[in-house]
């Protein structure tokens, strides 16, 4: 007997099912929110030198006697009718053009009170830093991917689940009190790795909960909740402004989530039956049966059939079939791949025209859209061949950026956020689908650490896509690049 058939003995979907896999779901929310919050806490405004010897230097227009300083002290940019950003005339009537380095700097408030990039002026000679910061935080989710998918198999779901949700949130906590960058870095590293191994954790225990006809809803339903975490983030930043009190914000909700966790969710029953824990997993599906309301099935009784058909598999059983690695192999590069486009559409979306919350809103709603278009044609189409479409036509929506970018104006700003949203679809939409596929295609023993495998390869991508916008600056052919 297979545990698939005990499951529909007591409900695929039952009213358990249901309690415990909406509270995995929040796991997907809360991530989403700190993952996607370098958007708005390291965002860069508009700046320019502060004029020295004006201790009430704002980038605001104060006077015409203001705007006649700036005008005499801040050198143009070339090619660009505004300000330099990095630079400072050195003779105060301008009448030369010697330039010396900013010392410090003044930054436009309308859409940011306060960033971290502003408090740390993390600008000209530094901007890097910025695009170092975003390589650090997918550095722990690719080793938080690594560590925790596979201790997740070892040491248990639940557990695993526990500890890195009570880590994601202290980390998460001591975000807003960082007052310089290593310490920012480092403290966002944490968030990310433990927000990973949650964020496996709590994707594989709602995936193994459910029975096969529900698995396909159950693995794109949680995606849902992620783009639900982007929107309500959104709101947060455009009303908070502030990226300390916008990071507070977000972390707070972890610490409810925890105490739910640790207080209602039990350990996955198909990973004891895997470990040969018989009477807990027994137990746990007597309470299964209890909360669905059905009598308790005489198989739950003596497990001991389910337990033998268990394959004596570990990840090196891979190499040993040329067919199975070369599928694995292409799952792992369609992983790192949806990730280098689905992130790097993400994090740089306040760098297309417009609003910034706008774009964020659009960006998360387009997400939504994908997740719900997948959830609904998955089936219809077959996983593989959803997959394959959506990301060529996601391909060629960043590919065609190109065109208004290279040969438009800015009268055409819209026409290349427009192609980016298409673009955004059909990465989302692969993104989905290769999550669903990849825990169809592996046996629970294997599952946890494979999944984990192909998140450390959706974060090589992810490192890559910080990097892509800063490869070179061509003016405003830096959004091609960051598209592509």
């Amino acid at each position: 007997m297979k545990f698939d058939d005990i499951l529909t003995e007591l409900g695929e979907f039952g009213p358990y099912q249901k309690r415990i896999y909406f509270l995995m779901c929040l796991a997907h929310s809360c991530i989403a929110m700190q993952i996607l919050a370098g958007v708005f806490i390291q965002a860069t405004p508009e700046h320019r030198c502060a004029i020295p010897d004006l201790p009430n230097d704002s980038f605001a227009s104060q006077g015409h006697w203001h705007d006649a300083l700036v005008n005499a002290s801040i050198p143009w940019a070339s090619g660009d009718q505004t300000f330099d950003q990095c630079k400072l005339l050195d003779i105060p009537d301008g009448r030369h053009n010697e330039t010396v380095p900013c010392e410090k700097w003044v930054y436009d408030k309308q859409s940011f009170k306060r960033t971290f990039v502003t408090a740390a002026d993390l600008v000209c000679n530094k901007r890097k830093l910025v695009t170092y910061a975003s390589m650090v935080l997918m550095g722990g989710m690719l080793i938080g991917s690594l560590v925790l998918g596979i201790l997740a198999d070892t040491l248990g779901r639940r557990k695993i689940l526990v500890l890195s949700t009570l880590g994601h949130f202290t980390a998460s906590l001591c975000v807003p009190w960082t007052r310089n960058y290593t310490m920012f870095v480092i403290i966002r590293f944490f968030v990310s790795f433990f927000g990973t191994g949650m964020f496996l954790s709590a994707f594989v225990m709602g995936m193994e909960l459910v029975g096969p006809n529900w698995r396909k809803f159950a693995g794109n339903a949680m995606n849902l909740f992620w783009s639900i975490g982007l929107l309500i983030e959104a709101g947060l930043a455009y009303m908070l402004r502030d990226w300390v009190y916008l990071q507070i914000a977000i972390s707070v909700p972890l610490l409810p989530v925890f105490f739910c966790y640790f207080a209602f969710i039990q350990e996955s029953p198909r990973w004891l039956l895997q470990q040969g824990r018989l009477d807990e997993a027994s137990k746990v599906l007597e309470n299964v049966a209890k909360k669905n309301g059905v009598v308790v099935p005489e198989t739950i009784k003596n497990l001991q059939d389910v337990v033998q058909e268990k394959a004596e598999k570990n990840l090196w059983h891979l190499f040993t079939s040329t067919t199975l690695l070369i599928r694995s192999l292409i799952i792992f590069l369609n992983w790192m791949v949806s990730s280098m486009i689905f992130y790097g559409l993400s994090l740089n979306s306040g760098d297309l025209s417009g609003n910034i919350y706008v774009n964020f809103v659009l960006m998360a709603t387009a997400e939504l859209v994908s997740f719900l278009f997948a959830l609904l044609v998955m089936d219809i189409t077959g996983r593989k061949m959803l997959h394959c479409y959506s990301m060529v036509v996601g391909g060629v929506a960043c590919l065609a950026t190109m065109f208004p970018v290279m040969y438009g104006g800015n009268d055409v700003n819209w026409l290349t956020t427009a192609l980016s949203l298409v673009g955004k679809f059909g990465s989302t939409v692969g993104f989905a689908v290769i999550y669903v596929y990849a825990a169809e295609l592996f046996p629970t023993v294997l599952r946890n650490s494979i999944i984990g495998i192909c998140s450390v390869c959706a974060r090589i991508g992810g490192i890559l896509a910080p990097f892509i916008g800063d490869m070179i600056k061509f003016g405003g052919k830096t959004q091609v690049l960051k598209n592509t």
